[in-house]
């Protein structure tokens, strides 16, 4: 399971996002923008560093920035769904 080709195409026009952190989000199971809405960016890099056994991930202001884009965005398109505090 992926990314539908439309939400592909929107989250790769955000600033930051490119294949690498699309493919990061597959393997950590997030498949579509329903999903992340409900997400947390500090979650998401502590998992992709995880996964590589690196700290770049968690560690990267970059990373970090790119992710919290993708859950901005994902909220924007599902505003009635977040993550609790």
């Amino acid at each position: 399971m992926a990314f539908t080709e439309q939400e592909r195409r929107q989250l790769l026009a955000l600033k930051g996002v490119g294949p690498t952190v699309l493919q990061r989000l597959e393997q950590l199971g997030y498949h579509n923008l329903a999903q992340l809405a409900e997400a947390d960016a500090g979650h998401i890099v502590q998992a992709a560093a995880s996964l590589l056994g690196s700290s770049c991930w968690k560690n990267s202001p970059q990373a970090r920035a790119a992710i919290q884009a993708v859950i901005a965005h994902a909220r924007l398109i599902f505003p009635g769904v977040a993550s609790s505090p």
